[in-house]
């Protein structure tokens, strides 16, 4: 029982460093809730397996100024972090200090396609652990950010990548063909604890992130925690019967606010009116540039294409009454645009706010700031990041016995 409360110290330690930085000694005990003697044998048996080093002197407060100690960069072992949307999926390996190791992995993975099987999903990531030169051995463990309903205590995707039921789960599944620890997460709540750990909602109680991109997904942070509802599906922000378009929705309703404001509708209208004869920077872009669509526009956009600021801002009215609603009924200190429009946030909030000065009770509506992410597109990979370093075993055991198999590359 001893070796099993030091070991969870000792994890509870790393994370405090992983989310924080360089500490002390007495700040991780009051982190910890641990008494110093406690938390200074944990860092001399961290220090002494290479996770920890010490980093220089804190500040004096008077006396002997205190050793601060940060995660050791050197230490050989790394989190791969899968970013997955609708479209495209991306892949960075990164070391103990969110530094990745080798160049971003980019490919298209259209999740309703018929070629986006696990196996191919494996396969991609089996090769850019290899293109990073590290060892299955050296994984800490595999965290994927994906859309859907999923339910992470069972490990399941109810929307995308179904699996035999022979096969378990699709963690399970995931974990068997990579050999390697694997942790799943709705995307919308991975950007969401990005932003609460790194971003604009870090030391904040009560925020709705809003992950804009080919959907709208929601992420909810209530008391400073991550609020996930009953089954895990809170925060489908998307699904919100606001628009009067009789189109069906993905989900197979219709009124969605999806239909009117995801990126792939912005996209939609903003190629029907250059049909229709409106110049845009955006006819040349997307033939030259092999972006996904949606970055050119937004890149256009920030760089004051008419049509691509326009096509944006009328999304973002209508997003803008959604969190009207939202405001209503969680009276959240901040709201925060993140996810890949976040690179566009400027645009974005004039809209928003218009919109929401017209339909919010001014006393809710003051109370609420909105701000754009400053972590944009990088968001959902912290995400995937830290879903692995809050549930991985940090011991130097192996946490693979086999390296893992050539799978099916989808070229």
């Amino acid at each position: 029982m001893k070796s099993l409360r030091q070991g969870q110290l000792k994890k509870d330690v790393v994370r405090q460093l992983y989310f924080r930085g360089e500490l002390s000694s007495a700040e991780l005990s009051q982190l910890t809730g641990k008494s110093l003697p406690l938390v200074s044998s944990a860092l001399s048996a961290l220090v002494a397996s290479g996770y920890v080093v010490e980093h220089g002197l804190a500040p004096s407060t008077g006396g002997r100024r205190p050793v601060n100690y940060q995660l050791n960069r050197k230490k050989k072992k790394y989190i791969v972090a899968v970013a997955m949307d609708q479209l495209y999926t991306r892949i960075v390996v990164y070391d103990l200090l969110n530094h990745a190791v080798a160049p971003e992995t980019r490919f298209s993975f259209p999740l309703a396609g018929p070629d986006s099987s696990i196996d191919v999903l494996a396969g991609r990531i089996s090769e850019a652990v290899r293109g990073a030169n590290v060892k299955p051995d050296q994984v800490l463990g595999v965290g994927i950010g994906m859309p859907g309903f999923i339910n992470i205590d069972r490990g399941i995707n109810e929307s995308f990548l179904p699996v035999e039921e022979e096969e378990g789960s699709l963690l399970e599944a995931l974990s068997r063909r990579l050999g390697l620890p694997v942790y799943i997460d709705n995307d919308s709540s991975a950007i969401a604890m990005a932003e609460l750990r790194y971003g604009a909602a870090r030391g904040r109680h009560d925020v709705m992130v809003v992950n804009v991109g080919w959907g709208i997904g929601l992420g909810m942070i209530v008391n400073g925690e991550l609020f996930r509802g009953h089954q895990g599906y809170a925060g489908e922000f998307s699904h919100i019967p606001l628009s009067d378009s009789s189109k069906l929705c993905a989900c197979g309703k219709r009124g969605c606010m999806e239909v009117e404001a995801s990126l792939l509708v912005v996209l939609e209208n903003a190629k029907a009116a250059m049909r229709a004869g409106t110049t845009s920077m955006l006819e040349r872009l997307f033939e030259e540039d092999d972006r996904p669509e949606g970055d050119i526009l937004l890149d256009a956009a920030v760089k004051g294409d008419p049509l691509a600021v326009t096509s944006l801002s009328d999304a973002a009215s209508i997003i803008g009454k959604g969190l009207a609603t939202l405001i209503h009924i969680m009276n959240p200190e901040r709201i925060v645009l993140s996810g890949r429009g976040a690179v566009a946030g400027k645009i974005l909030l004039a809209p928003v706010y218009r919109a929401i000065n017209e339909f919010c009770i001014p006393k809710l509506a003051e109370q609420t700031e909105i701000v754009a992410s400053e972590l944009g597109r990088d968001a959902e990979l912290l995400g995937a990041a830290i879903l692995v370093m809050e549930n991985c075993q940090l011991d130097d055991s192996p946490v693979a016995t086999i390296a893992a198999p050539d799978l099916p590359i989808n070229k």
